[in-house]
């Protein structure tokens, strides 16, 4: 299919991180078969797995389901390598590059990614030598495109793209829920990729489908909208309406939701203006559910001893219903990071003193804690 960044317009990505599984516990071939026929019938090429995801089962999956039962140019193969799992050393994080051709049987990758660059990865990636690593294999004619996979703040991002200008792509979390949360920056990030001319594949479009299913003021607002559309419809129809998107990856896993999602992105139509009030609207409702009432002014955080930025902790605290636990610890260390920590509050009590709201904020920083990995 495509040769190069941005010809195909088909809009969705099959994620195949969450598949069908047997009881056993083992990944149901015969309906990822089934998810994989609907998807290529309706136009869908892209298809995005890692060496990490199932211990190697999701890149043996994709070759029973898709691999050899297409041609190799029906479809495009996106996959990844983590120097921080399942290796110990330069050489068996480079192993994960030809241990992926072997499971996969792709003979190339269309899209290959470093996987979740983040503050306390990162480095390892120069250290193995992986950017030197990648451009060979490219060279070779065994990966068409590379880029990285992102979980950080937007300095490093911006550090990580001027270091590295030959990036072709960036793989971004962004959703309606995380636009303007400091924890995951999926505003700002997409920003900054727009700046440097890269083209951006999405995850967690749906925030590994907290959005799929919403918290109750958000579900009245969106079902008075439209009653017929799904929830993650909007989620996935929000990003996909975004500048500079290459893709969006949905983690199908069942093929009701294959269904569900082509029913949307086959022919794919962005948001239009009542919709992005929708979307508004929904956003407002989310900052306004809140465990914590802060509003956000910062006159806590100018005399604080410890340089604690206690409005973007106590935003992370409030998003985190309904999130798997490492995305919040991952979050609040983002926005903690060269910062004060919720644990080194000495309780001078300058923030209360200058909080409009009231809050007791030195028991709500000992409550965010547990947040801390």
């Amino acid at each position: 299919m495509s040769d190069y960044l941005g010809k195909d317009t088909f809009k969705l990505g099959f994620g195949l991180m969450r598949l069908p599984k047997n009881p056993d516990g083992s990944i149901d071939i015969p309906q990822v078969c089934q998810m994989a026929d609907r998807f290529i019938e309706a136009g869908g090429t892209y298809f995005d797995t890692a060496y990490v995801y199932d211990n190697g089962d999701s890149e043996a999956a994709l070759k029973a389901a898709v691999v050899d039962r297409y041609p190799r140019d029906a479809f495009t193969v996106a996959t990844k390598l983590n120097a921080m799992m399942q290796c110990h050393d330069e050489a068996s994080a480079k192993q994960q590059f030809y241990t992926s051709l072997e499971r996969t049987g792709a003979s190339y990758f269309d899209y290959y990614l470093l996987h979740a660059l983040q503050r306390n990865n990162y480095r390892k990636y120069d250290e193995y030598h992986i950017w030197d690593f990648v451009k060979e294999m490219k060279a070779k004619g065994l990966i068409r495109h590379y880029g990285f996979s992102f979980h950080a703040d937007p300095e490093l991002l911006e550090e990580l793209l001027n270091a590295h200008p030959d990036v072709e792509f960036v793989q971004l979390q962004i959703n309606y829920a995380d636009w303007e949360n400091p924890g995951v920056a999926s505003k700002r990030n997409l920003e900054i990729c727009r700046a440097h001319g890269k083209p951006v594949t999405v995850m967690e479009p749906v925030k590994g489908g907290v959005l799929a299913d919403p918290i109750p003021a958000v579900k009245e607002i969106l079902t008075e909208a439209n009653p017929k559309a799904s929830f993650a419809s909007w989620a996935i129809r929000f990003v996909a309406s975004q500048e500079g998107i290459l893709t969006v990856l949905s983690g199908m896993s069942s093929l009701a939701q294959m269904e569900d999602n082509l029913s949307y992105m086959r022919d794919f139509k962005p948001l239009d203006e009542e919709e992005q009030r929708t979307i508004h609207k929904a956003q407002f409702a989310l900052d306004a559910d809140k465990s914590i009432p802060c509003t956000g002014c910062r006159y806590c955080t100018e005399g604080c001893p410890m340089g604690i930025p206690i409005p973007d902790i106590f935003t992370v605290a409030n998003r985190r219903k309904g999130s798997p636990e490492f995305r919040t610890k991952r979050e609040y260390s983002i926005v903690t990071q060269g910062k004060g920590k919720a644990s080194e509050c000495v309780q001078c009590g300058q923030c209360e003193g200058a909080c409009p709201q009231h809050l007791p904020i030195i028991s709500l920083l000992e409550n965010c804690r547990a947040m801390e990995s």
